[in-house]
């Protein structure tokens, strides 16, 4: 359990970089995505988040730092999509990563499982895997903590039907999260500032994660284009 314990304390107050791209993207690749892996190393980052074995894999034998890996798949009938699986956790365990993040919600997995028993199987079978859970509430918050759940992070926040209208920083669910779970909150979702990181911390985050506003040119460049036309 030692190792567990040095990726808590390594993540602890910084910066997480998600370094991610979907087929379509400019991005799009693994050798891009340990690039800039790489650049947010160099940068400071504590740790980086990414999908997919392939991706971690890449970025692993390039950058030394905690990996968060995920693993979007998507199943007809079904709305979960981040690692929805034991069988999603033990690919991106495989492929290198300490800290396996999975949708922390009450919603339907496929081939009936639960939550509580993917936690438990992989707290078994991988005693020092982190197991983070992305949750996009207090409710699902708590729920994934009584699970099982190492880590809570507010990822979800804005991405199910219960949420969508949270299209905004929301310091205060992780101020309300940080309150009433027992286990450390990772901020994570819209935020898009150094005041955003700063107010996240403020609300008693226990480390955050930055996507968009680190790694989507694409997006930072329509921001300052967008200013002009404004």
């Amino acid at each position: 359990m030692q190792m567990k314990k040095e990726i808590m304390e390594q993540i602890r107050n910084g910066v997480i970089v998600s370094c991610q791209a979907r087929k379509g993207w400019p991005m799009y690749g693994k050798e891009i995505m340990a690039a800039f892996a790489n650049a947010a190393a160099a940068g400071g980052a504590v740790g980086i988040r990414a999908t997919e074995p392939e991706n971690i894999a890449a970025i692993k034998r390039e950058v030394k730092l905690p990996m968060i890996g995920i693993y979007k798949q998507w199943f007809e009938g079904y709305d979960v999509y981040i690692t929805p699986t034991f069988a999603s956790c033990e690919a991106i365990i495989a492929a290198g990563a300490e800290i396996i993040a999975l949708d922390g919600t009450k919603r339907p997995r496929p081939n009936g499982e639960k939550l509580a028993d993917i936690i438990t199987k992989v707290h078994e079978k991988y005693p020092e895997i982190i197991v983070m859970a992305d949750c996009d509430s207090v409710e699902s918050g708590i729920y994934a903590a009584n699970c099982g759940a190492d880590l809570v992070s507010t990822t979800l926040a804005g991405y199910t039907e219960e949420t969508k209208e949270k299209t905004v920083f929301d310091a205060d669910l992780i101020r309300e999260m940080s309150e009433k779970i027992a286990v450390p909150i990772i901020a994570e979702g819209h935020i898009a500032s150094v005041a955003d990181l700063k107010a996240a911390y403020q609300a008693g985050a226990y480390s955050v994660v930055i996507g968009t506003a680190i790694t989507r040119p694409e997006v930072i460049t329509k921001k300052f284009v967008t200013s002009l036309e404004n």
